[in-house]
């Protein structure tokens, strides 16, 4: 009888999965390479990945291809021939594929621009027709922000959840921060002497240290010393996070959810702690510059920022009166 060999162990993983810390010595290496092309580089230091970098660059090579037969050069280019070079795209590919050529277009003349090769970025205001916007989520201005906390806060209650609740209400509000970040936060986290909080960075987030509002310190030393420390004396529970729950369970998903649920009750415009969340972001990029954003986001990528610029629904009435579609 014949033996039907599989594969062993050591066969099944001897090709490792690459880490965090190979890819990131990866895009280290690329960007330090001689021969490797400056848009490249340019790209990866942005904070795309090398998949998206390359793909960039094979636009560009194409559109390059296209300026040569039509003798223009880079620099001469204007907004009327790169409207012209979109369409001719227009029934070979998909729009959405065009939408991504658009996209390695504007980061090519963003990157020219920085070099000082042209003087404006002439495909600033070329939008493609057909490809919706997304709007991530309805976005909450800073004042309806704020009257979320202090609506919660302002509740009749002296419970332990309550006042452990605003706590977390306040650093969604105030810090943006998603469930896991407050689940994985530790007492060494919270720095109540300087007025800071740290938040560890994960697989899909960096670490952070954020500012904590003035009336948040005194909150957050109420909770620390009385109702934490009561909390887990009542359920004789031994932990450093620094958010206990009154159940059996240290995870926070069921307080997450009826917090949420309350918050919804006090005002309809309450969705979900990732709509407030990027409400937050949004504010922010209204107040300070993209790199100061992705790293108070904790964002890996600042391409992951940019995509909440389109929550602003200024900016998005502006596009209907300045932007000319391309039919």
């Amino acid at each position: 009888m014949a033996i039907k060999l599989g594969k062993t162990k050591d066969s099944r993983t001897r090709k490792k999965k690459v880490t965090e810390d190979a890819e990131l010595e990866l895009l280290q290496r690329l960007q330090n390479e001689k021969d490797q092309p400056e848009f490249i580089k340019y790209l990866l230091q942005k904070g795309y990945s090398i998949k998206s970098s390359e793909r960039y660059l094979k636009d560009i090579e194409r559109y390059k291809k296209w300026l040569n037969k039509e003798n223009i050069t880079e620099a001469a280019a204007s907004y009327n021939d790169i409207t012209h070079y979109i369409q001719s795209k227009k029934g070979t590919v998909k729009q959405i594929t065009i939408q991504t050529v658009l996209a390695s277009l504007k980061q090519y003349y963003n990157y020219l621009q920085e070099l000082g090769f042209v003087a404006e970025n002439p495909t600033v205001n070329v939008q493609i027709k057909g490809i919706k916007r997304k709007v991530l989520h309805n976005i909450l201005t800073k004042q309806e922000l704020e009257k979320i906390y202090f609506d919660y806060k302002n509740l009749e209650s002296e419970s332990l959840s309550k006042k452990r609740n605003e706590i977390i209400v306040s650093l969604l509000v105030y810090q943006g921060l998603n469930t896991n970040d407050i689940q994985n936060l530790v007492i060494k986290d919270v720095k109540l002497r300087e007025g800071k909080i740290f938040i560890k960075g994960s697989r899909r987030s960096n670490e952070r240290t954020l500012k904590l509002e003035a009336h948040q310190i005194l909150d957050f030393m109420e909770y620390q010393l009385k109702t934490r420390e009561t909390i887990l004396q009542e359920t004789n529970k031994q932990t450093d996070l620094f958010f206990v729950t009154q159940g059996s369970s240290l995870k926070l998903q069921n307080v997450m959810q009826k917090l949420m649920q309350q918050l919804h009750k006090q005002n309809k415009q309450v969705e979900s702690v990732k709509q407030i969340r990027a409400s937050v972001i949004t504010g922010w990029l209204k107040v300070y510059n993209l790199r100061e954003v992705q790293y108070f986001a904790g964002h890996r990528y600042v391409s992951s920022t940019e995509n909440y610029l389109i929550n602003d629904l200024e900016d998005l009435k502006e596009d209907i009166n300045k932007y000319h579609p391309i039919a």
